[in-house]
């Protein structure tokens, strides 16, 4: 019996594409606000709310590794993402009982250190609720196609939308709510979200009949220490959830933590590729590997969005009456979900054509697009006013050609993984591609620290004029890099392609 369809793709998409839109509407509502909130509200320098912001970002990417790993032995992807949702339910509504501004006595900062704890336990909630959902949810668009229907590029591209059609309108309205009137009310409109995203997904299962059920349900009935091994899995998550707390009390070490993380994972997946794997699934499996430590270095620059550059954005763009510079990150999902159908489109076009390019070029691209994008803000600085502000047409034209990085980037990357990742260590890749946004996350952070802007200038006017020359300097470094980047990624692209087919 033929599965049941919407506008040719199977109906268990759209149940995941809402589910994700309403995800995605929570974290970048919230994200919105998060770099502004940690310098305007609990006045952290640029270099400690950089910090913060790259250290949480590391986490949701990061945390999904975990997630994939307990999904593929027990939990199966369903149980994955609903426990995962409650989390980030919890998480965000939390984040909407807002505590008392920082205040600054004579140079010396004074923050209200039990709100400042509640604060780091709201934002280890959602990240470990992201790591529950995330990969796996991504793995599960992955479970409705076979790997050689043509349609998966196209089905992970509308997937794509639904995500970035969520973070356009939460953008917009959390912004402005947390900015105008409160960051409570800015937290608190995306915890609804979330709640919505909850209920969306445990009345759309159907949908998805037998796809994503634990690979074995007699394990999780079983009985450790008295209690079941499921419930033994949500316990030892919410204990996980503290030791999270923790982490945010030693942000200086989170680099080493990535490194302990992550260097046990890639020495495992070499002695599995090499004692358990045939050829051709190591050289895929490689080829993933490659394109992965690409995309770090495309994330890492991508990521200055939601912080040196909102800094930016409030400091030294014209902005106008009404719109805070929060609501700008606002237009890079506003051109996803306006390009993301003329990309899918033109993927099937070239693909039926035999034309179609691969997935390495389309990284080299997106990395292109990240440079052409810097470029934009060093002309637009050059053009300044007297007042040392940025004409809003050069920040459109960046985010303009950043989303158009994104696309040619992270829904192919997502089809790359689920298409050529060994059938028994799915979830384990997925988990690791978002280790490597988890590492870029990390390194964003400390990218955005660099253009951290001196605190002991006397007046704004030379705070202004400081900003632009500290901004416009960084930004055509990373330009420049991005440039060289993406040309060696074309050099390499057809030995990196053989690996793929082979």
């Amino acid at each position: 019996m033929r599965k049941k369809e919407l506008f040719g793709h199977p109906m268990g998409l759209y149940i995941l594409f809402l589910t994700e839109m309403w995800e995605r509407f929570s974290y970048y509502g919230m994200r919105a606000l998060l770099i502004l909130y940690l310098t305007k509200h609990f006045l952290f320098s640029d270099a400690q709310a950089g910090m913060i912001y790259g250290s949480y970002v590391a986490l949701i990417y990061g945390l999904p590794l975990l997630g994939g790993i307990i999904a593929d032995r027990y939990l199966g992807m369903k149980k994955a993402i609903t426990f995962g949702a409650i989390l980030l339910v919890l998480g965000h509504i939390s984040m909407a009982f807002e505590g008392p501004s920082a205040k600054n006595f004579d140079g010396s900062i004074v923050r209200d250190k039990n709100y400042l704890n509640y604060f780091f336990l709201s934002i280890s909630l959602i990240a470990v609720g992201v790591g529950f959902l995330k990969a796996n949810i991504s793995n599960l668009v992955g479970t409705l196609y076979s790997k050689k229907d043509g349609r998966r590029d196209s089905g992970f591209t509308i997937f794509y939308m639904g995500i970035n059609l969520g973070a356009f309108v939460a953008t917009l309205i959390c912004a402005y709510l947390g900015e105008t009137y409160g960051w409570k009310y800015g937290f608190g409109v995306a915890g609804i979200g979330m709640v919505l995203g909850l209920f969306t997904f445990i009345k759309g299962t159907r949908s998805l009949s037998d796809k994503g059920n634990p690979p074995d349900p007699q394990v999780l009935e079983k009985r450790f220490l008295s209690l079941k091994v499921e419930n033994l899995i949500y316990l030892s998550s919410l204990l996980f959830v503290l030791l999270i707390w923790a982490l945010f009390q030693v942000l200086d070490n989170f680099g080493i933590l990535l490194l302990v993380v992550g260097l046990p994972v890639i020495i495992w997946l070499t002695y599995f590729l090499f004692t358990q794997c045939n050829r051709i699934e190591r050289n895929q499996t490689f080829s993933i590997l490659v394109l992965m430590a690409f995309s770090v270095f495309f994330w890492a620059l991508f990521e200055q969005a939601a912080s040196s550059i909102t800094l930016f954005t409030d400091r030294n763009v014209q902005l106008i009456d009404g719109v805070s510079a929060g609501m700008f990150q606002a237009l890079n999902p506003f051109f996803i979900v306006l390009f993301a159908p003329v990309f899918a489109y033109f993927w099937v076009y070239l693909n039926k054509k035999n034309i179609e390019p691969n997935a390495t070029i389309k990284f080299a691209i997106a990395i292109l697009f990240i440079s052409i994008g810097f470029f934009s803000l060093v002309v637009g600085s050059g053009l300044a006013g007297d007042d040392f502000r940025v004409s809003l047409v050069f920040l459109v034209v960046m985010y303009l050609f950043h989303t158009f990085g994104e696309l040619c980037l992270s829904p192919v990357g997502l089809s790359m993984v689920t298409k050529l990742s060994i059938a028994r260590i799915a979830g384990l890749m997925m988990g690791i591609w978002f280790l490597s946004s988890s590492l870029a996350g990390y390194v964003s952070g400390l990218i955005a620290g660099l253009m951290s802007i001196p605190t002991d200038i006397d007046n704004m006017q030379n705070k202004s004029a400081a900003s632009l020359k500290i901004y416009s300097s960084n930004f055509e470094t990373l330009g420049i890099l991005a440039l060289v980047v993406s040309f060696f990624l074309f050099l390499i692209s057809p030995i990196v392609s053989k690996y793929m087919k082979d």
